[in-house]
C-alpha cells in the first residue's frame, strides 16, 4: 500500500502543477532589481507592460486575466500607482473608467522582461517535442477552465 500512495503521490497533478509554478516564481521574469513590489504584482506589471503594446488596457482586463476580485485588482493596481509604475487616466467616453498606462519608469523594464521571458520559455520547452506542448498547452487550458466559474476556455 505504501508504494501505491508514493506513486499516487509522484502522478499528483496539482503537486507537479505546484512545484513547477513555485520554480517560475523563484525565477521570475523581472530583472533582479528590488522594486517594491509583490511576485503578483510583478505578474501584473508583466501583463500590463506586453498588452498595452496591442491595445488599451482597464482594470477588469486584469481581473479577467488574472482571475481575480475587484477589490484585489484595485488593491494591486493602487500599490502599482504609487509605487510609480503605472497611472490611470479617466477614458473620454465613460469617466468611471480609467486606462492603465505604464510610466516610464516601467517603460525602462519592458526589454529586460522580454528577454527573461523568452529565457524562461527557452529552458521550460527545451527537449519538448512540438506536438506534445500543444497537447499540455490544450489539457492546461481545460485544467483552468475545470476550475473557473465561467467554464470557458480562453
Amino acid at each position: 500500500m505504501d508504494q501505491e500512495l508514493r506513486k499516487a503521490r509522484e502522478h499528483h497533478v496539482g503537486r507537479i502543477i505546484h512545484m513547477l509554478s513555485h520554480q517560475l516564481k523563484r525565477r521570475g521574469t523581472m530583472p533582479e532589481v528590488e522594486m517594491g513590489l509583490t511576485p503578483m504584482q510583478k505578474h501584473v506589471l508583466t501583463f500590463i507592460l506586453f498588452e498595452t503594446m496591442e491595445r488599451d488596457l482597464y482594470q477588469r482586463d486584469i481581473e479577467e486575466e488574472f482571475r481575480i476580485r475587484r477589490s484585489t485588482a484595485s488593491g494591486i493596481l493602487q500599490l502599482m500607482e504609487k509605487n510609480g509604475f503605472i497611472y490611470r487616466k479617466s477614458v473620454a467616453r465613460d469617466a468611471r473608467l480609467k486606462q492603465i498606462i505604464p510610466t516610464e519608469k516601467a517603460e525602462k523594464l519592458r526589454m529586460d522582461i522580454l528577454a527573461n521571458v523568452q529565457e524562461m520559455e527557452k529552458k521550460l520547452t527545451g527537449g519538448i517535442p512540438k506536438e506534445d506542448l500543444e497537447v499540455c498547452l490544450r489539457v492546461l487550458q481545460k485544467m483552468i477552465c475545470n476550475l473557473s466559474d465561467d467554464k470557458q476556455v480562453k
